[in-house]
């Protein structure tokens, strides 16, 4: 039987994942998985060899901090890869772990096929990273056509294959009533998947809420949550008094209430795709440390964030950054879309057609384990 181990870093890329692999099972059902996942990896039954908490570190100054553990993980995990001895090691985002995993396996064991999924960002920032990629990488699935661009300058064997968040998914029927009032117009808000994240970024969230309900009595606040930082986000809740918020975990039923959304407040990051595809209006915001910050500035070479604005080079999605990401400053952007429909509906349509250039014909889950399949 045909072996592969599956890599992932964090819960984003845990479920990138398992979208894959779900769809592998169905083309070809004789592999055996073992991996570094979480909680949609475990649903399809696959196992994972440590807690994906172990190993979520965020920021250059926490990885300084945790470097002597975080090297340490890297061995044990190189070392029961090479004894699980899999035909493929399928590494997925978090390259600055992932990546590190692979060129130490690749060294010891030429032989285990390494293809990685969601390329390390280097339109955004550390290009030079691709001329060492091509010593110890197989083939790279890109989610954005723009990147082939950095790869295939360097002979990097790559594939545009789509992002899994921007398939179109069927979806089953789930009263959502029941979970939220019948009457009650909906905010989604994303205060990140990481506790140092959450931390951070609930106090300023749920300022912005009071302010809200200041001019808004009619609204209900969802907060899209992974299961294992649902009791974090609700401890912030419970702290604030605030009665009309609400806690989801569950994948389907965050779906549903996207959907329903009249808006969405959002952290920076890949669920600003999943946002824009359910054609709902959003801003984006962001806040680290400031040594993390200051590292950042100095190497990033792009203007904008988000990767809509990035494609479009123009900001469509607002982005409170840094100081600008305060409970004034999400109220303010956020009033002003909800008192203006027009700018509601042009924000909208000039998404639908950036996501247009980064859409392919066939689902991207289906591209990319058909790739996997081939390298079998």
């Amino acid at each position: 039987m045909k072996k592969i181990f599956v890599l992932t870093g964090e819960s984003s890329g845990d479920k990138l994942a398992s979208k894959v692999i779900s769809n592998l099972k169905k083309i070809n059902p004789n592999i055996d998985y073992l991996s570094v996942g979480g909680e949609n990896l475990k649903s399809l039954g696959i196992k994972s060899i440590y807690d994906l908490k172990e190993i979520t570190y965020l920021g250059f100054t926490n990885v300084i901090l945790n470097l002597f553990k975080i090297n340490k993980k890297i061995n044990q995990t190189v070392k029961v890869i090479i004894d699980y001895n899999p035909d493929i090691l399928f590494t997925v985002d978090s390259p600055d772990f992932t990546l590190r995993v692979a060129e130490k396996v690749k060294k010891i064991n030429s032989k285990i096929k390494t293809i990685h999924y969601v390329a390390p960002q280097v339109w955004v920032w550390r290009e030079w990273r691709v001329k060492k990629i091509k010593n110890f990488i197989n083939h790279i699935l890109l989610l954005f056509n723009f990147e082939k661009k950095y790869f295939e300058k360097e002979k990097v064997s790559c594939e545009f294959v789509g992002h899994p968040l921007l398939e179109n998914k069927e979806q089953s029927k789930i009263d959502i009533n029941q979970i939220i009032g019948k009457n009650k117009a909906l905010i989604s808000v994303f205060a990140g998947s990481r506790k140092s994240e959450i931390s951070v970024l609930m106090p300023i969230l749920l300022d912005f809420i009071k302010l809200m309900n200041e001019k808004y009595s009619d609204m209900t606040y969802v907060f899209h949550s992974t299961k294992e930082y649902s009791q974090l986000i609700q401890s912030f809740v419970k702290e604030s008094n605030l009665f009309n918020c609400e806690i989801v975990s569950d994948d389907k039923i965050k779906s549903h209430i996207l959907q329903r959304s009249v808006f969405a407040v959002a952290k920076s990051g890949t669920v600003s795709l999943e946002i824009c595809n359910a054609k709902i209006p959003s801003i984006i915001f962001y806040k680290m440390g400031f040594i993390n910050f200051l590292i950042v500035k100095s190497l990033v070479k792009t203007k904008y964030a988000n990767i809509i604005n990035f494609a479009a080079n123009e900001e469509i999605i607002p982005e409170l950054l840094q100081s600008n990401c305060n409970s004034r400053n999400i109220f303010k952007y956020v009033d002003g879309f909800l008192d203006n429909p027009n700018k509601i509906k042009e924000q909208v349509e000039k998404v639908q057609i950036i996501l247009k250039g980064l859409k392919t014909n066939k689902s991207s889950s289906e591209l990319a384990s058909l790739s996997l399949n081939r390298f079998l």
